[in-house]
């Protein structure tokens, strides 16, 4: 598990540390400039065995400084070395000014207006302007001078491997929005980060964004530690199922209702796809046994394509009334493939007055998107709802509204606040699905699953990923884990199955790679 700050909180934990005594400005300027250098020589180890060339741009702030740092260690290493300055040097902060003038006894403080000027390309580019402070867009004429650098007189590449400070310069440490618009940022490819990993980190990734991230302990153990015991710790990222509560269960034999029964229900003729791909799923990530529900005339066409799934025909709100006095029954699913109308709307209404843990996704969801406040009043807090982007926007119009919105100034509304708005709302967990996927309970705890980076599993956007996911939220709602748990849980595995098939993966692929992931966790 990986905790999340806001930029607001580390810095918190910063002025604590230094106010107490524990470490000076100073040296923490030192160890970020020296943790930015060993991260650079260990990403790409054939940058350490010459001197190269490499381009600093240091920002009026202590990001700045930090810059300054860099560009002195990779002097010392023989590296032939630029350093370019965006504002005045005579109004740099005082750790900032003393790691500058510490640079002039080696070389020059160009000011970035001379960066177009730079024709001769370097090996490393390193953005060390801003940092995670920055609430307002960057100017755009910072922008082209970086563009026109890094580019020749033909148009090819020349400004080498971007790094970046703590974050790319424009973007939002607690959105990972672009301030002022898309392509308001600087172009990095590897981001180092200190101490703690930033919200925005994993949010909001474009084309501009980083394939790598760096994180380096700067030393703030001691004043971090005290900072979360007394802070509620609100957001966290990459929740493996041994911190969520999936343990390897106990040696000796159980009945399989030891394991918990979800049933599924499903669509009419021709629309039950959906609902046994959320079936298997429940059924890999480990419920005892699972039912698939659909109406009457479907029975035959899923009995050809099931086995180990039982079946049980549900017609209607009545029908499935009368399943659901069977308490064995202890996980729901509707949605995959349920059909938009009536139908669904009293299944829904049925399902919910069982007070089983459910899972709401698909038609389910966007049957309501006339009117979402008579969803949210059936709601209660063993369920768990599953949108994506577009039915999150027909449940919650507003909250998509400002998520959608280009961010003028930062901290910029963030998919975590819609979230979280959205789970208080409906008085239940809410997981907001995306390669930036995240999930929130009503009491503001908030997890991303994000897909980037190491994680990176593009080819999970296939038809019937988010219908296996659904059906693994029922399947380990079945086993007994809480909805945040079992939301958190379902969405490292989903990942997880996809990086393990790898490129090629269709929907089926997923609940058939859950053994192996199972089998690399010990479990």
């Amino acid at each position: 598990m990986t905790e999340l700050l806001t930029a607001a909180q580390m810095r918190a934990i910063e002025t604590a540390a230094i106010t107490s005594g524990e470490v000076t400005g100073l040296e923490l300027m030192e160890r970020a400039g020296r943790g930015v250098v060993e991260a650079i020589l260990d990403w790409r180890p054939e940058l350490a065995k010459t001197a190269h060339k490499a381009v600093v741009l240091c920002g009026p702030g202590n990001n700045g400084g930090d810059g300054f740092v860099v560009a002195r260690l990779l002097k010392q290493r023989g590296w032939e070395v630029e350093v370019f300055l965006y504002g005045d040097e005579a109004k740099l902060p005082p750790d900032a000014a003393s790691n500058a003038r510490r640079w002039r006894e080696m070389g020059e403080v160009k000011p970035i207006a001379r960066l177009t000027s730079m024709k001769s390309g370097c090996d490393v580019r390193v953005d060390a302007l801003f940092g995670t402070g920055l609430t307002r867009p960057i100017p755009d004429d910072l922008i082209h001078a970086d563009e026109q650098a890094s580019r020749d007189d033909d148009g090819s590449w020349c400004g080498g491997l971007g790094v970046a400070v703590d974050i790319q310069s424009g973007r939002c440490a607690d959105s990972g929005k672009e301030l002022g618009g898309e392509h308001n940022s600087l172009y990095s490819e590897l981001v180092v980060t200190f101490q703690f990993h930033k919200i925005g980190h994993y949010l909001c990734h474009t084309y501009r964004s980083p394939t790598e991230i760096r994180n380096v302990d700067i030393g703030l153990g001691k004043s971090s530690d005290e900072y979360l015991r007394n802070h509620w710790y609100e957001i966290v990222h990459d929740t493996r199922p041994m911190d969520r509560g999936l343990r390897k269960p106990p040696t000796g034999h159980k009945h399989k209702y030891a394991h918990g029964h979800a049933l599924i229900l499903s669509g009419g003729v021709g629309r039950g796809g959906a609902a046994r791909l959320a079936a298997r799923g429940a059924l890999r990530v480990g419920a005892g046994l699972v039912t698939l529900g659909p109406p009457p005339a479907a029975i035959i066409e899923n009995a050809a394509q099931l086995d180990a799934i039982m079946l049980r025909p549900v017609a209607d709100a009545d029908a499935l009334a009368e399943i659901l006095k069977d308490e064995r029954l202890n996980a729901l699913c509707l949605g995959p493939g349920l059909g938009v109308g009536a139908r669904t709307l009293g299944l829904v209404a049925a399902a919910l007055g069982a007070k089983r843990g459910t899972v709401l996704d698909a038609d389910a969801l966007t049957s309501f998107a006339e009117d979402p406040p008579k969803l949210f009043a059936l709601l209660h807090e063993t369920c768990v709802l599953t949108p994506h982007l577009g039915e999150f926007a027909r449940l919650f119009p507003d909250l998509a509204a400002k998520l959608a919105e280009p961010p003028a100034k930062g901290p910029a509304y963030s998919k975590v606040d819609a979230a979280r708005e959205a789970a208080a709302r409906a008085g239940c967990v809410v997981l907001l699905k995306g390669p930036d996927t995240v999930i929130a309970d009503p009491q503001g705890r908030a997890a991303i699953n994000s897909a980037h980076y190491q994680r990176a599993a593009p080819w999970l956007a296939t038809a019937g990923s988010g219908d296996v996911l659904a059906g693994m939220i029922t399947g380990l709602l079945a086993r007994g884990l809480a909805p945040m748990a079992a939301a958190e849980t379902a969405a490292w595995l989903h990942v997880e199955a996809a990086r393990k098939f790898g490129p090629g993966l269709i929907a089926e692929d997923l609940p058939e790679m859950i053994p192996a992931v199972f089998r690399d966790l010990g479990l």
